[in-house]
């Protein structure tokens, strides 16, 4: 088991990041075309901690998804336990091509924890039809059918501007420091080194 200290004396690299927090109001139609044929959306009612975490770190590889990566396996599980937390999974010819994460815990928005392709399936046109696919399911368990979701500039640099096409409006960007142990082995691209 790691401990915090071990955490504490760990290599870092230190980046810097904007954050931008969006919101799609009750009744904006989503703008964004349907998955492409053949693609095919599951919901995991009961995803591994193992499935989720090859989710999570193939997804996030490339972009600074670490915090979960640090999560101890019986936080994941009891997340992925809480009736609140659904997980779909985008298949394109029998494996995974991407995925999201509706959190409803806050019992009004639905927030859009994470979403993404897998690095196979992007560019495939798939990335607007798995949002509007998110964002259909969230308001049906939104208690006033507002949606929100956060991207930063570590993220795909499409992954603002499809939002925003979407119909998701800005409602503040921060800038956040972030210290990432260097022993994730995550690609930190230099433009984010702070």
């Amino acid at each position: 088991m790691t401990t915090s200290r071990q955490f504490l004396s760990d290599r870092t690299t230190r980046i810097a990041v904007d954050v931008t927090f969006l919101r799609l109001e009750p009744g904006v139609a989503v703008q964004a075309p349907a998955l492409p044929p053949g693609d095919a959306l599951v919901r995991v009612s009961r995803p591994s901690v193992g499935f989720y975490r090859y989710l999570y770190d193939t997804v996030g590889q490339k972009y600074c998804w670490w915090l979960r990566r640090l999560a101890p396996d019986e936080e994941i599980a009891s997340l992925l336990a809480d009736p609140a937390t659904a997980i779909h999974v985008l298949y394109r010819d029998g494996e995974p091509a991407g995925f999201f994460e509706l959190d409803g815990r806050s019992g009004r928005d639905v927030n859009l924890g994470y979403f993404g392709l897998m690095p196979h399936a992007i560019g495939t046109g798939a990335g607007p039809g798995l949002l509007a696919a998110a964002v259909a399911l969230a308001r049906a368990v939104s208690q006033n059918g507002s949606v929100r979701v956060n991207t930063c500039t570590a993220d795909h640099p499409r992954a603002l501007p499809t939002y925003l096409r979407a119909g998701f409006r800005p409602l503040r960007t921060v800038r956040e420091i972030w210290d990432i142990p260097d022993r994730l082995g995550l690609l930190i691209p230099d433009r984010l080194r702070a």
